[in-house]
């Protein structure tokens, strides 16, 4: 199969891309890597789209940055390998970076970025979750106005986001994790590399010495979207993490999900893993990566 034809723009700023996205409409369509473009046209898909914005000749969206009251800015040029192999992103949040490694394949996260993951919406989408759990926000560019969203609201279905046909979604920012606080992102497929999730499971911890003070959990391709389980969450607050404890808040989190059978898991079996792996991402957050091979 071949690209079908298409007209190529290479904006030089983001007023320019937006502009152009306005005036094309939905024949146009912006490109990162272009990981989750270039191969499904091949097969037909988005057929309407006319013209290809290629963003990757604007400057300063390919940075990672960090704040001390912000937190990580990604920016929606920054490849995953370089999220994956950050020395900041591993010393500030280091779940983000676990996140970046599961994705695809080492050939895919040199030319893919997180943001590409997010916006291509799949429900397994690894990216989702940890930036759920973590209550990231999205900074989008709009023809009009600029808006943050939060990564919840972000998903709105299947290939789906709440991007306006005329918005680019330009940075991901993801909250420090202060002292008190841990995050974990686990994935659970039948490879360990290029397998889409069965499921994925992020937790993020805030703790009051062995007290949880407040929990997220947020689950992966076990429902149209990458979804938040507040019940599961809420259960943890005020309780200490003793293996009763976590096998009740993975129970919580089965019941918050609606998987679907297919030819990788059946729903049964991805409720049950759910559980499972709740327990092994609380756990993953309060041990930490320190000495894993990021």
């Amino acid at each position: 199969m071949v690209l079908p034809d298409f007209d190529y723009l290479a904006p030089k700023t983001l007023e320019e891309a937006s502009n152009l996205l306005h005036e094309l409409g939905e024949h146009a369509m912006v490109i990162a890597g272009g990981c989750d473009t270039f191969p499904p046209m091949k097969q037909g898909a988005f057929a309407d789209c006319q013209y290809i914005i290629d963003l990757k000749h604007i400057p300063g969206l390919d940075k990672i940055e960090y704040d001390e009251k912000e937190g990580l800015k990604i920016g929606c040029l920054v490849k995953l390998f370089d999220i994956q192999t950050s020395a900041l992103v591993k010393e500030k949040n280091p779940a983000v970076a676990q996140a970046a490694k599961y994705i695809a394949s080492t050939q895919v996260r040199n030319k893919g970025t997180l943001m590409g993951n997010i916006c291509a919406a799949v429900p397994s989408c690894d990216g989702g979750p940890i930036l759920i759990a973590q209550n990231a926000k999205i900074l989008v560019k709009g023809h009009d106005e600029n808006r943050a969203v939060p990564a919840e609201d972000f998903f709105t279905g299947v290939k789906k986001t709440c991007l306006a046909y005329d918005e680019i979604a330009t940075h991901i920012v993801v909250p420090p994790l202060g002292e008190d606080e841990r995050a974990a992102y686990i994935k659970f497929a039948t490879r360990k590399a290029m397998d889409l999730a069965i499921v994925g499971v992020a937790a993020w911890l805030k703790m009051d010495g062995e007290t949880v003070a407040d929990a997220r959990i947020a689950l992966g391709a076990v429902a149209t979207t990458p979804i938040l389980a507040p019940a599961a969450g809420e259960f943890l607050v005020g309780k200490k993490l003793d293996d009763a404890v976590l096998e009740a808040c993975g129970v919580i989190a089965m019941n918050s999900c609606r998987p679907i059978s297919d030819v990788r898991a059946s729903a049964e079996y991805r409720r049950d893993m759910v559980r499972v792996f709740t327990k092994r991402a609380i756990r993953k957050a309060i041990e930490g990566y320190e000495g894993d091979a990021i």
